[in-house]
Order: C-alpha cells, then structure tokens, then sequence
C-alpha cells in the first residue's frame, strides 16, 4: 500500500468518526464541506479551478452544494474512500502518491485534531516521504515568512533551508509536524519555533501556507 492509499484511508476513517456537523480546522468548514471539497478536488476539474481561481470561486460554491445535496455524507465518505475516477488526472500512475500524500495527512488531522486527538505515530520511511514533500513545495509555503525559515527534522539530524534571508526563523519538529504546521495548521503542530522574537510573532500571526 502507497503512503496516499493509507492517508486515504486514516482521513476517511477520520471522518466516519465523526459526524457531518463536526468542527475541522478548516476555517469555516465542517467535516462534511471538508469531505465535498476532496471529491470535488478529484473529480471536477472545474470546481478544483475554483479552488484557486477566486472568480471562478461561485463555481465551486454552487458545485459543492450540488454535490452534497446529491450524496449523503457516509456516502461521500465511501466514494471518497474508493479513490479517483478512472478519468481523473489523480487515477494517472504516480500522481496520487505525488499530490496526496501530504494532502491527505494535513486534511486527516484536520479532522482529528478539531475534535480532541492527538499526533498519529507514524514510521521513519513515512516521514521521509514528508520530508521529500516539504523539499518541493516548502518555498511556495513559506513564501509570506518575515525571514528566512530552516526546518530542522527532530527525528533525524536534517536541516533544510525553505527560504532565504537576512535574519532566520528555525522551525524543529517532525516533518509531519512541521508540514502541519506549513500549511498554516500552527496551533496544533508540535514545532518549536527559534528566532528573533518579532519575526517569530509576524511568523505566526500572518503565515497563511496554502
């Protein structure tokens, strides 16, 4: 089993856990808009555009509602659990794994976290490949730091320069915890965050991550 296949399945085991109406950390999503938008991000081209095209935003609005007033939330729960499509660009070989993976995990805690857990253990080879994620996309999701951001793995002797600066703010955690915690899930992630004290406090008053 891929790592995408098993945060598949550790989200939707998340959300069968919990009912429709139950928090996320999703601002203004419950568990079950949270459910729409991961059909709707694999199957819908054009409600994932609007995803992040804001004026194609009323697509996707108008879509979501469609679509949950089509499924039942444990229904879409299924569906979502069943994976893409057979004409989803996320059925293509190597995507799922490549685009879902940490998708999956930053949504799963979404879920648990809103509603009283904690960290999930996980294995070294799992958050390895968190670590690659974060190798590619960590620039991107740090692009609205004050200063220049260093990740320091705490499970491993690792540093990673995410962005460049002047003056630098350390992030140390786990790659799992420290993806959380770049995708702008900061008050939950367990990151120890090392730097001058006005730029750690911009740092976590404004990051926003994807």
């Amino acid at each position: 089993m891929g790592f995408a296949q098993q945060e598949r399945d550790a989200l939707c085991d998340a959300l069968d856990a919990v009912g429709p109406q139950a928090p996320t950390l999703c601002e203004g999503w419950d568990a079950h808009d949270l459910a729409a938008h991961l059909w709707l991000r694999e199957n819908d081209p054009a409600a994932a555009t609007g995803i992040l095209i804001p004026a194609l935003a009323e697509v996707t609005r108008t879509r979501t509602e469609q679509l949950m007033r089509r499924w039942h939330y444990a229904e879409l729960v299924q569906r979502i659990r069943k994976g893409p499509g057979p004409v989803s660009v996320f059925s293509l070989p190597g995507v799922d794994d490549l685009a879902n993976t940490g998708e999956f995990f930053v949504h799963c805690e979404d879920v648990r976290r809103a509603n009283g857990e904690g960290p999930r253990a996980t294995t070294r080879e799992f958050e390895d490949e968190i670590a690659k994620g974060l190798a590619r996309t960590a620039k991107a999701l740090f692009r609205d730091a004050p200063a220049g951001i260093v990740l320091e793995r705490t499970d491993v002797p690792q540093r990673m320069r995410a962005r460049k600066g002047g003056r630098t703010i350390t992030l140390a955690g786990t790659p799992s915890e420290l993806l959380l915690f770049a995708f702008g899930r900061m008050s939950v992630a367990r990151v120890d965050v090392i730097g001058e004290d006005a730029d750690v406090e911009d740092l976590l008053a404004d990051h926003r991550g994807f």
